[in-house]
């Protein structure tokens, strides 16, 4: 043992605060939550007409009109789920990818891009249903929902920055991310007349926000950087509290320090804190910025992984 109980341990991991988890949680209890209101309304005898309502009420509408009046569905859309296979294989994917990213571009990037993605999708399926003379006639009543652009975005955005990065796949085997990213784009284009075309304009909308980031990321522009701004803001702001603190004082005899769980990790035993920092480098004064040997890091790291 390192001198910290469990419930010390559990507390730290909690206040760890991954982006991605906390994006799984909101997604699931909004799945959970309009679950329990349609099978009230089963039981009550309206549930054809809750589930419509709730249906409209979160999903993003594509028709103008409606979209003033509802313009919270640029927001909800991408918390909102239909069926259970919808909502398992987005989370699936997003607590892969999700994690994928923030390991190469932390914890405070995920959910900027998660709503940049999101955001880029909801205008790419908007475009589609108002000026595509093919989609035109269905724009009235055409909707989105679901997490998929954010999805979308943030494998790209990993598969730009590491092109060469490889993870395993069931009954695939070993693929590098550039391969992946490319197969399901295309597979979004070659679908769209036959699946849902708004569906797949969304996922197009995410993976081009996701490849442009990085390209402006590694060209020193960062898109994130006013979200990440605002909710490190946010984060941070003074919590009122009812009952003050009330200081306990110890006798200088008594006083133990505990032992840290914590093991100071030089740079060279962990490349991917040299990797971070390299990329904040990189998004405070861009890539030529970068030493030869740094770049050289960059190059191999890219192509081991």
């Amino acid at each position: 043992m390192n001198g910290t109980s469990f419930q010390s341990d559990i507390k730290y991991w909690l206040k760890q605060g991954n982006a991605v988890n906390h994006l799984l949680f909101w997604n699931i209890l909004v799945f959970v939550v309009v679950g329990l209101v349609n099978v009230l309304a089963f039981f009550s005898g309206s549930f054809g007409m809750v589930s419509v309502f709730l249906s409209d009420k979160l999903a993003l509408h594509s028709f103008y009109p409606t979209l003033l009046r509802q313009p919270w569905g640029v927001f909800t859309y991408m918390f909102t789920h239909e069926g259970l296979f919808h909502l398992f294989f987005n989370m699936l994917n997003l607590y892969w990818f999700g994690n994928l990213f923030r390991s190469f571009l932390g914890n405070q990037r995920v959910l900027p891009v998660y709503i940049l993605g999101s955001l880029a999708g909801a205008l790419a399926f908007v475009l589609a249903f108002n000026y595509l003379p093919t989609l035109q006639p269905f724009v009235a009543h055409a909707t989105l929902i679901g997490a998929s652009a954010s999805v979308m975005c943030l494998l790209v955005s990993c598969a730009t920055l590491t092109p060469n990065y490889e993870i395993g796949l069931l009954f695939i085997g070993s693929i590098r991310l550039k391969w992946l990213a490319l197969a399901i784009v295309v597979l979004d284009l070659i679908t769209i007349p036959y699946a849902n075309p708004g569906g797949m304009f969304a996922h197009l909308g995410g993976a081009l926000l996701g490849f442009s980031y990085i390209k402006l990321l590694q060209g020193g522009r960062d898109m994130a950087a006013p979200l990440v701004y605002l909710f490190d803001k946010l984060g941070n702001r003074p919590r009122i509290t009812l009952k003050p603190k009330v200081q306990q004082h110890r006798k200088a005899g008594n006083f133990k320090p505990k032992k840290s769980p914590l093991r100071v990790i030089k740079k060279e035993e962990n490349p991917q804190r040299h990797l971070d920092e390299l990329l904040d480098k990189i998004n405070e004064r861009g890539y030529h910025s970068l030493s030869s040997d740094e770049k050289a890091f960059l190059e191999k790291f890219s192509k081991e992984n």
